[in-house]
């Protein structure tokens, strides 16, 4: 199976060439590029102990075709193909019926729906490796999308035309930035995590386990999330890398503008906990609230300028219906004066919460204090 992965299955499928311009501004972000495939061969390493690598591709076949990933979804169907079919029955029907819900409707992907996969025989590294390999293809299917409207769009940067936006007045109905929104459900209050499944206890973790909190996160052992996802601690590492190379790289997008994708994404989503921590992030860099309580009531045309508007309607564009984004998606975005490179970072940061909320959302839930 690992011999069956293209250099780079993106580029392969979308696909993309050397010399084109899509290709070329991806590859400006070869980090992200090289942790993503990494990540794939993580995934689908036919020697992963537990979910059988039958088992593994049926369920991203399913969510890529769910998710109107249709080229990935035939790729993944072919490598099902070739590999010992996985028998059918209530074990397989349980990862089927999870992955489904996680692939167009996370918000459903409750505690109820994650406990069934231990009741149908999958352990809990196991149901750590379903929840990746989900989340994962959820990822996939949007950058993909995102950069095939690139490349129908065919073009490299444009000059910006004049910012629009105007000076900053707080509007007086919100609370002043780094006091807590809270409107409708969401919030900018930090909130805590608890998980569903058990969580590896810290003195059981083994030195490469270990390794890979430390990279991961500051606070990754004291962390539910980081406890629960290091029981495959490859998979982990790897999207470590993806999500710190996509929300920190220097240049192109401006950091506030990655969050602000990131509590869309969220809100879009129903991920209460996600939107709480990257809204408040949004707040600390931006030093404003005003989008973030518009995107928390409503965020089908929130924004404070035609840039801000062009990224929350792309954010929800790209979350919602994959299949559809084409190269006109693209023509707000670059109306309101982004590059090139800005654009794919904010294809990354809205294709990361796909995953990032696809793991927040469906082990765990979020708890005050």
């Amino acid at each position: 199976m690992t011999q069956a992965f293209p250099p780079d299955l993106i580029d392969a499928l979308v696909p993309l060439h050397p010399g084109e311009p899509a290709h070329t501004v991806r590859h400006q972000r070869d980090k992200v590029v090289a942790a993503t495939q990494a990540c794939l061969q993580s995934v689908f390493d036919p020697q992963l102990a537990g979910l059988s690598l039958g088992e593994r591709l049926v369920a991203a076949a399913t969510v890529a075709q769910l998710s109107g990933g249709a080229a990935l979804g035939a790729w993944y169907r072919q490598q099902l193909a070739a590999v010992r079919q996985p028998a059918a029955g209530p074990r397989l029907d349980a990862i089927l019926v999870f992955a489904s819900t996680l692939a167009t409707r996370p918000v459903e992907g409750d505690r109820e729906a994650l406990l069934r996969l231990p009741a149908a025989g999958l352990a809990t590294a196991d149901v750590v490796t379903l929840g990746q390999l989900i989340s994962l293809v959820a990822y996939q299917v949007r950058v993909i999308a995102g950069l095939q409207a690139l490349a129908a769009e065919g073009r490299g940067d444009v000059a910006p035309p004049a910012d629009d936006a105007e000076a900053f007045v707080h509007p007086a109905n919100l609370p002043p930035p780094g006091e807590p929104l809270r409107i409708g459900g969401f919030t900018s209050a930090t909130l805590g995590w608890k998980a569903w499944l058990p969580v590896l206890p810290l003195d059981e973790a083994t030195p490469r386990q270990l390794e890979v909190l430390k990279a991961s996160h500051p606070k990754a052992t004291s962390s539910d999330y980081y406890m629960t996802l290091i029981r495959q601690p490859e998979i982990l590492e790897q999207r470590s890398i993806v999500f710190n190379a996509i929300m920190y790289a220097p240049g192109g997008l401006s950091r506030a503008e990655r969050e602000l994708a990131a509590t869309v994404v969220s809100r879009v989503n129903g991920c209460v906990y996600c939107g709480s921590v990257h809204a408040q992030r949004f707040e600390q860099l931006a030093k404003r609230n005003d989008v973030i309580a518009q995107v928390f009531v409503q965020p089908q045309g929130a924004g404070t300028s035609a840039r801000e508007r062009a990224i929350v309607q792309a954010s929800i564009e790209l979350t919602r219906e994959p299949a559809g984004f084409g190269a006109a998606r693209l023509a707000p975005l670059r109306a309101a004066g982004l590059s090139s490179l800005e654009i794919l970072d904010l294809l990354h940061a809205i294709a990361i919460f796909a995953w990032a909320n696809r793991l927040m959302q469906n082990l765990g839930e979020p708890v005050e204090g």
